[in-house]
C-alpha cells in the first residue's frame, strides 16, 4: 500500500483550503489562490520511482509513506510580509500624501485583528480621527479605495526591488522538495499576482 503525504506550512488555518496537485485534492474555497512553483526545476530532476529505486525501496511496493507535496500559505510563512511589505507601504503612501499617519510594527500588529486593507484604514481613523485631506463626505470611501489602490502598487514594488526577505530557511527546504520532485504550491487568499511575484523574484526564476 502506498500513502500519500501533503505538508501544509502555514501562519494560520483558514476554514477550508483551495488547491489541486495530481495526487491531491482539498476543498474549494472561493477567496483562496493557488500558485504552483518548483515544477520547471523538478522535471530535470529523476522520477520519484528512480529516487526510491535508489534507496533499496520500490515506490510500487513500499509502505512506507510518500511525501508528494508541500503546501505553503504566503503572509508569515514564505515572508514577513504584513510586517515588512504591507505595513511598509501604507506607510509610504501615508506620507506621499502628508496624512500624518504611521504605523510601526506594535500598532500594526494589533490593526491586523481588521481583515483587510481598506477596512483598516477605516477602522484607525474611526478610532483616533480623520486626516484633514479625507473629507467627511460620501466620497470618503472612495477616496480610502484609491489610498488601497495605490498601497498594492507599492507593495509590488517592493517585491519587484527584492526589499522583503523571505523567512530563514525557507530556500533550504524549497531545494530539498525539488531536489527529491516534491510538488509545492502556495494557497493564500492573498492577491495572485504578488504572491506569484514575492515567488519568482525571491526565489528565482529557476524554482518559478
Amino acid at each position: 500500500m502506498k500513502l500519500t503525504i501533503a505538508i501544509l506550512i502555514a501562519a494560520a488555518l483558514p476554514e477550508s483550503l483551495a488547491f489541486t496537485t495530481k495526487a491531491l485534492t482539498f476543498t474549494k474555497h472561493e477567496t483562496s489562490n493557488l500558485v504552483l512553483f518548483g515544477s520547471r526545476r523538478a522535471q530535470k530532476n529523476a522520477s520519484r520511482e528512480k529516487w526510491a529505486a535508489e534507496r533499496g525501496a520500490s515506490s510500487e511496493t513500499s509502505d512506507k509513506p510518500s511525501l508528494q507535496a508541500i503546501l505553503f500559505d504566503c503572509d508569515g510563512v514564505l515572508a514577513d510580509t504584513e510586517r515588512d511589505g504591507h505595513r511598509l507601504a501604507f506607510n509610504q503612501i501615508f506620507s506621499e500624501d502628508e496624512l500624518n499617519t504611521e504605523w510601526d510594527a506594535e500598532l500594526y500588529g494589533k490593526l491586523l485583528e481588521t481583515g483587510g486593507g481598506k477596512e483598516r484604514m477605516t477602522a484607525h481613523w474611526n478610532e483616533v480621527g480623520w486626516p484633514t485631506q479625507i473629507p467627511d463626505d460620501e466620497n470618503r470611501q472612495s477616496k480610502v479605495k484609491e489610498y488601497h489602490l495605490r498601497k498594492t502598487d507599492v507593495f509590488m514594488e517592493l517585491i519587484d526591488a527584492g526589499k522583503i526577505p523571505l523567512r530563514a530557511g525557507v530556500l533550504r527546504i524549497v531545494d530539498e522538495a525539488i531536489a527529491n520532485d516534491v510538488q509545492l504550491a502556495c494557497c493564500s487568499t492573498s492577491n495572485e499576482k504578488a504572491v506569484s511575484n514575492l515567488i519568482q523574484t525571491l526565489m528565482g526564476e529557476e524554482r518559478f
